[in-house]
């Protein structure tokens, strides 16, 4: 009678947290102990789970140590990171919209490594107002007694109809009760504000008597919103801005402006589609104005506030400003961006977003020259490139009908499947520094009007998967 040998139990084999923890030293020194240590007992319970599915995983040190600190470096691998926007779209507000100008970037690093004197005067050495930093600066550029900022233009509606008009009632034109990004309406904007909307007029036409048969005591100011993200054509009728002023001072009332984008230039000397400045809205009789600060005004995520002394003295009283007020850094890169609009000559190189959004067609063009060979190399034999015409949007509901001539690399996979274009766009995203492109018709177009980092964009083609 023979007998077979025992066979060993796979799960005795794996060595010990402790044991590996012993062999880890450089793992223990970048991650710490307590890191390693459950990063190790996830992956030991992951190799016990294959063990018992009859499966032969690899459970020798070396490769349980690889495997640790790949985890490891994934845990604690960035999740936001800098990617080149090649999506056609200049203001994406899914790419973080503005690219921030060297000033402000040296400035946000400069205070936020060290104490400032965000809420602290120098001179007197009593405690200050933090929005001492930008305020003049708005003032000047726009023409308004006072100002204030908070995080977003959502939040300064928010902020200056729950001031102004808490329990009272707002007429707003039909054809301005937009929705802005991420679904967010002016009708709930107004409601979560604690006041009443009145609609006026109708959707294409509202005019003057509209709104002033909509004005009772009840009344608290009117207001008029940016059309954001469309434009009303055809048959259609808005009320001037210098006429709803009037009518508002007549009754003794304030008149607000949401600008939406904002903007601080006249982009006509610029060769840019025509949009109201905020000096212009504050001329015609605004008595408040609000605008971003990240979208075409080209700086940090931000809600200006500006006007009259009086009001924007109420709104800085208001509880809910401290819950939406600005931090340091944002104001460091707030008030360098608008330094930068005192010198209208350098403005346009020196700010991103107006670099971007002036760049000729063919300096484009000139650019996708040189990257086309690259390009192609790299794809061959799988995949076309060829250049062709395109259309930049300059997006987060600034001028949203209006498009910019640039040129884009067109690649279409030669196989014809639009998986493989979407394989290959995949394959972009994944890359070190990211490239998102735009999907049109089982080709991947890859507009070049904000590629500034074309050296980046060149060298890592090498390490595409496809």
């Amino acid at each position: 009678m023979s007998f077979d040998a025992p066979v060993e139990n796979p799960h005795r084999r794996l060595p010990s947290v402790d044991v590996l923890l012993q062999q880890m030293p450089d793992a223990l020194a970048c991650w710490g102990r307590q890191q390693v240590t459950v990063a190790l007992r996830e992956e030991l319970a992951e190799i016990r789970a294959q063990i018992s599915r009859d499966e032969a995983p690899e459970i020798d040190v070396e490769s349980i140590q690889g495997k640790v600190s790949a985890r490891l470096t994934r845990n604690n691998s960035a999740t936001l990171k800098p990617v080149i926007n090649l999506s056609g779209t200049v203001l994406h507000t899914n790419l973080g919209r503005a690219s921030l100008p060297r000033e402000a970037l040296d400035a946000v690093v400069a205070v936020a490594a060290t104490p400032s004197n965000l809420e602290f005067e120098l001179e007197t050495g009593v405690r200050g107002d933090r929005e001492s930093h930008i305020e003049a600066l708005v003032c000047e550029l726009t023409g308004a007694e006072a100002a204030t900022a908070v995080n977003n233009n959502a939040a300064a509606v928010l902020l200056v109809l729950n001031t102004l008009a808490l329990n009272r009632e707002v007429p707003v034109s039909r054809g301005e009760l937009v929705e802005i990004g991420g679904s967010f309406r002016i009708p709930e904007v107004m409601q979560r504000a604690g006041c009443t909307l009145v609609e006026v007029g109708a959707t294409n036409r509202t005019h003057l008597k509209d709104f002033a048969k909509a004005i009772n005591s009840d009344t608290a100011l009117l207001m008029k919103v940016h059309a954001s993200n469309y434009q009303l054509t055809g048959f259609t009728s808005t009320v001037p801005e210098a006429e709803l002023a009037q009518l508002a001072h007549e009754h003794q009332m304030p008149f607000v402006i949401d600008l939406g984008s904002g903007n601080l230039v006249d982009f006509t000397r610029l060769g840019l589609p025509p949009e109201p400045t905020a000096a212009e809205a504050i001329a015609l009789g605004a008595d408040l104005i609000t605008f971003s600060g990240d979208k075409l005004l080209g700086g940090p995520q931000a809600g200006l506030i500006a006007g009259r002394r009086d009001l924007i003295a109420q709104i800085k009283t208001n509880p809910l400003k401290r819950a939406l007020r600005l931090d340091k850094m944002t104001l460091a890169a707030l008030a360098e961006v608008l330094k930068l609009y005192r010198d209208p000559d350098s403005l346009v190189q020196r700010l991103p977003t107006l670099r971007q959004l002036t760049r000729s067609r063919d300096d484009i063009a000139a650019q996708a020259e040189r990257l086309l060979p690259a390009v192609k190399k790299s794809l061959a034999p799988a995949f076309s490139v060829v250049l062709a015409e395109c259309s930049s949007q300059i997006g987060s509901g600034a001028l949203p009908v209006e498009t910019l001539p640039s040129t884009a690399l067109k690649i279409t996979p030669c196989s014809g499947a639009d998986a493989d274009a979407r394989q290959l766009a995949q394959a972009l995203r994944l890359l070190p520094l990211p490239v998102i492109g735009r999907l049109h018709k089982t080709s991947l177009w890859l507009d070049l009007r904000c590629l500034e980092q074309e050296r980046e964009f060149i060298e890592q083609l090498g390490g595409l998967r496809i």
